[in-house]
């Protein structure tokens, strides 16, 4: 009896976001950490994405996230990363300054 062996093909696209963000009303580092705890937290269980501080950690004013997500669709993937960024763009105590998604 020969083992047969079923080649799956899927299809696995990652679609990966930095955001650059600045906090105005923020005077000291424990601020600016309160602030990012609490927004990745909301952005986790709201979209179901990875999200890290990824740069600018010892800065009270500024710091990058990184927002990562898998999927099998390119506009889903598009759509995902487009609705975590206008939530981050909604919330009062930070600012946006820039941000770049990539598919891959």
């Amino acid at each position: 009896m020969k083992d047969k062996k079923r080649k799956i093909e899927s299809r696995m696209l990652l679609g990966i976001c930095t955001i650059n963000l600045y906090f105005p009303d923020s005077h000291s580092l424990k601020d600016k950490r309160n602030i990012i705890k609490s927004i990745k937290s909301r952005i986790r269980n709201k979209f179901n994405v990875s999200v890290s501080e990824i740069d600018n950690y010892d800065l009270w004013k500024n710091t990058t996230l990184g927002i990562a997500c898998i999927g099998n669709e390119k506009r889903y993937l598009d759509d995902v990363l487009n609705d975590v960024i206008k939530f981050i763009e909604h919330q009062s105590k930070l600012q946006v300054i820039d941000f770049k998604t990539t598919i891959l």
